[in-house]
Formats: C-alpha cells, structure tokens, sequence
C-alpha cells in the first residue's frame, strides 16, 4: 500500500499539479472562467510572429531530420556497411549533447574568428554578422539535432519488421532495394510519419538554439519569447506567459498525441518475429557510401566540437592559434577560479546526480507496481507521468514557478528561488524516461520468482528487496545514468528557474555567450560534452547487462 501510494502521489505532484495550475492560471487568471487572457495573446502581433516562426522552425527543421535521420537509420541497420557501432554512438552523441551547445559549436565555426574556416580562408570577414543567425541558421542546426531523434524512432520500428517476410522476398528473387521499396519502407510508413512530428515536438519546444542564434537578431520563437518577457517584467506577467504556455504546450500536445497514435497502429500490423538482419549488399558502392556517412559526422559532430576545443584552447578570439598561442587557461578559468563556473558545475552535478539517484529508485518501486498490481489503470498512469516530458521545458518551468511562487500551504516556506524547485522539476519532467528501462525489465521477468518467494513466507519488502531490486537494478540504473545525461547541463527548464546560487551549466553557458565571453563559454561547453561522452561510454560497457532497446544507439 505505501508504494501504491507514492506512486498516487507521485502522479499527482508531477503530472497533475503543475499542468493544473497551468490551466488554472492561463484560463482563469481572477479566479472565474476567462479566455480574455488567452485571447489577448493570441491577438498580439507578438505572439503570432513567434507562433508562426515557432511552426516554421520546427516544421521545415523535421522534415530535413527525417531525410537525414532516417537514411542513416535504414543505411546503418540494412546495409553491409563497416563500423555501425561507432556510427551510431557518434550520431546519437550529438543527441544527447544539449542544444545549445551544438548551437555554441556551429557559431564557433562559422562566426568570422572561425579557427578552422580562417585556416583555409574562408571565414566571414571580420566584423560581419554569423551567417547561422537567424531563421536559416536556427532551421540547419535544429534539423541536424533532432535527426538522430527520428533514427531512433526508425531503429524501434524495424523491431516490428517480420524477418520472415524479408527472407520470403529473397526466396523468390527480389533484390535488397526492391525489398527496402516495396516492403521495408511501406511498413515504416506511420513510424516515418511519427519520427517526424515527434521532431517536430521537439522543435517547438527547443530552446537553446532559438536562444543563441535567433535572439541575437531579434528573430523569437515562442519559447524565447516567453523567457525574454519573464526575464524583463517579472512575475508580474505570470499570468500572460501562462497563455502564451499553453498555446505552446497545445501545439506540442497536439504532435505527441497524433504520434503516438501512428506508432501504435505501426507497432500493431505484424508480430516481433526476430530482430532485423542486414540485407542490401552495396557492393562497389559500399566504400564511397561509408566516406559519405564518416563526412555527416565530421560536419555535424567533428568540425562544430573541434572548432568549439580551438576556441577554448586560443588566449582571445581572433588570435591565431599555434604551439606558443595555445593555452588552456580558459579550462583553469571556468574549472577552477571562477566562482560562479565551478558553483554551476558542481550544482548541475548535485541536481542532476540527485534526480537520477531518486528516480532510480522509483523506478523499481513504480515498474513494479505497474506491471503486476496496476495492469488496468497503467495506461493513464504512465499517460499522466509522461505528460511534463512531453511537454516543452519552457512550459514545465511556468507550471513549476506558479506552482511555488507562493509558500507553501501548512508549512509556511517557499521553495521558489532555490535548487528545489529545480530538483522538483527535473523529477518532473524525467520520471518517464527514468522509468521505461524498468518496466522493459520488469516486462521479461516470470513472476515464478515472486510466487516462489511468497510461499517460503517473504514479505513485500524482503521480496523487493531480495528478489525486484537486484534484477531490476542494471535497468534502472541505466535509466538514471540517461536521465543524468539530459539533466546535467539542459538549459530549457532551468533558464526561467535559476537564481543566484543555483546557477546550472546550461545557464552559465548561456550567460557567458551573452556577454561576449566566447572563449570561457567554449570552455564550459567541451567540459560538459567531456562528462557525457564519460556517461556514455560507461553506459556502452554496461550494454551487455541491460534489456534491449534501452541504449538507443546499440542496433
């Protein structure tokens, strides 16, 4: 009963609390039913310029991740290709990076101080704008963001492919392309369709890139423009910015509700028969198709990160680099003098590391209760838990500030303005991913052991404790070690959250680029990729103790 009540708990102070007072608020801002608020906003010039560059931004930027995303998805898990492994780890990598630091890295390399584009000449002269800011700029680097999000997606949806139908095919003598044409591809049709509205979502929803190379020049797209009035007035316009979070959260609820459609109806045309074998041979063709996905990655991932390194390894933008120029004295900087770097860091650590430490635990105590207690009710639960994740950021964080702004009831505190409220959202808004491993675990376990256990007289603890537990442990353990990769330096939620003290790195990133100091905020940003690539790596080591599908660039 007590986890039956953590868990009512939990669906209710994650999921239902915060979306409440959302509603509440936007739709009746004096205590009555009102759409006046919502309707002034939908009214306002403002409002609808960011509405329609929100929309453009992230409907232009899905289709060109599903061209790319899914290409390189079918290539890799198709096709005779080399080093898949490698390839997928890399493109997932710049997934898991935070977006505004891909952000930071493109600006790095194509800014007029370009260390490698002034190598061969061809960077922008000096004093000239960065040709990526503004709408083309936002469009380009969020279409390759999101690109390995749609292969991802792809990669799920080729588990639900019969490999019998595949080898029939081949028993009467059609070729890997015709096979790809006419059956692979009609099959993936929904899931095609679904990876790109779930990019889509995303798009709406991203901050980070809008933020560093749109608000430069004044381009705003919702979620920009809504932290750009809190920033300026205040609390005072809570009620405004709760309209203008609902509009956003309406257009994301929209997109993840009619995905998740498609994906049930994909996953529900055929049974799971065996897992997706490669079947186009490409031949003379493999070698040039293989120098082709190797050039993706070193534009998307290689050059941006390497240009990002040179900037932070250079004593001052526009100096030239070379063995008596290079210095890392910006590492030293924002690693070890500076107080509020290292305080960022060591905040992103504690927060980030606390959530995922948390929501391990839950994990078991929830995928437990869901899988044998719950099977009915399972569905809204995890529809409840799965709502502030889906949901843009921006939209959390409003929920979260009207949600505490004021004390708290019986007890008499605020936490609004420290790193609670900061820990409170992050266990919000990744509850769900937390807990997916675990329930994929718990999904494979016989509940021979738990019946086992009952007759020699276990009680439910002795029984979580001595039989749940350690074999839902590596699961949940992986499920909070990618809950830490996203928390450890996201800036989406924590940009309208923070305050002095409880700095978070995607915050003092942010805060460096603003005030012109490129070469600290370089440093910060290849500190912060170091500790993911870290987090990955580990988490490729323990690949083999995990359930499949939980690492999602493991083919």
């Amino acid at each position: 009963m007590a986890v039956m009540a953590l868990l009512a708990l939990a669906v209710v102070l994650f999921g239902l609390m915060p979306l409440g007072r959302l509603l509440f608020t936007a739709l009746a801002p004096a205590g009555a039913l009102s759409f006046e608020t919502v309707a002034a906003q939908i009214g306002s010039r403002a409002t609808g310029l960011a509405t329609w560059r929100t929309i453009e931004t992230a409907g232009i930027s899905a289709f060109g991740a599903v061209a790319l995303g899914s290409s390189f998805a079918l290539t890799l898990a198709l096709t005779d290709i080399r080093a898949k492994r490698v390839l997928a780890f890399l493109f997932v990598f710049s997934l898991m990076v935070s977006p505004q630091v891909i952000a930071l890295a493109f600006l790095s390399l194509a800014g007029p101080a370009s260390p490698l584009l002034g190598v061969i000449g061809l960077a922008p002269a000096p004093g000239t704008p960065n040709p990526l800011l503004g709408r083309e700029g936002v469009i380009l680097v969020m279409a390759l963001h999101h690109a390995p999000l749609v292969a991802i997606t792809v990669w799920a949806g080729l588990r639900y492919v019969p490999r019998s139908v595949i080898e029939a095919a081949r028993v009467e003598g059609a070729s890997g392309w015709q096979i790809l044409r006419h059956i692979v591809a009609p099959l993936l049709r929904g899931n095609f369709i679904a990876a790109g509205l779930l990019a889509f979502v995303a798009g709406v929803g991203n901050f980070g890139i809008p933020a560093l190379m749109g608000m430069p020049v004044n381009y705003l797209t919702l979620p920009t423009l809504i932290y750009r009035r809190l920033t300026s007035f205040g609390p005072s316009v809570l009620s405004d910015m709760a309209a203008l979070a609902l509009i956003v959260a309406l257009m994301a609820a929209l997109g993840t509700v009619i995905g998740a459609m498609l994906m049930r109806r994909s996953v529900g045309k055929v049974d799971v028969e065996a897992r997706m074998a490669p079947f186009v041979a490409l031949g003379r063709i493999r070698l040039p198709v293989e120098a082709l996905l190797w050039c993706l990655l070193a534009v998307k991932v290689g050059l941006p990160f390497l240009s990002l390194a040179l900037d932070a390894l250079r004593p001052a933008l526009g100096v030239p680099l070379s063995l008596a120029t290079v210095t890392v004295d910006k590492f030293a900087e924002v690693l070890v003098r500076q107080d509020v770097t290292t305080r960022a860091f060591r905040n992103s650590f504690l927060m980030a590391g606390t959530a995922a430490a948390l929501l391990c635990i839950l994990s078991i105590l929830f995928a437990y209760a869901l899988e044998r207690r719950l099977k009915r009710a399972r569905p809204f639960i995890e529809a409840a838990i799965e709502a502030p994740y889906a949901l843009p950021g921006v939209v959390l964080a409003i929920a979260c500030i009207l949600l505490f702004l004021k004390p708290l009831p019986l007890l008499g505190i605020s936490i609004y303005g420290t790193v609670f409220i900061i820990l409170f959202a992050y266990l919000a808004r990744f509850l769900a991913p937390a807990l997916k491993p675990a329930l994929a675990a718990m999904g494979q376990i016989e509940a021979h052991h738990e019946d086992a256990a009952r007759l020699d007289g276990a009680t439910y603890w002795q029984l979580m404790r001595f039989i749940v537990a350690p074999i839902l442990l590596p699961a949940a353990s992986a499920g909070a070690l990618l809950v830490f990769l996203v928390a450890f330096n996201e800036l989406t939620v924590s940009a309208l959250l923070w305050s002095a003290g409880t700095e978070t790195l995607g915050v003092v990133l942010f805060s460096l680029k603003e005030t012109g100091l490129a070469g600290e905020a370089a440093a910060v940003a290849i500190s912060a990729s170091a500790v993911i690539l870290g987090v990955m790596l580990l988490l490729d080591r323990l690949a083999g103790r995990l359930p499949e599908g939980v690492l999602p660039w493991r083919l």
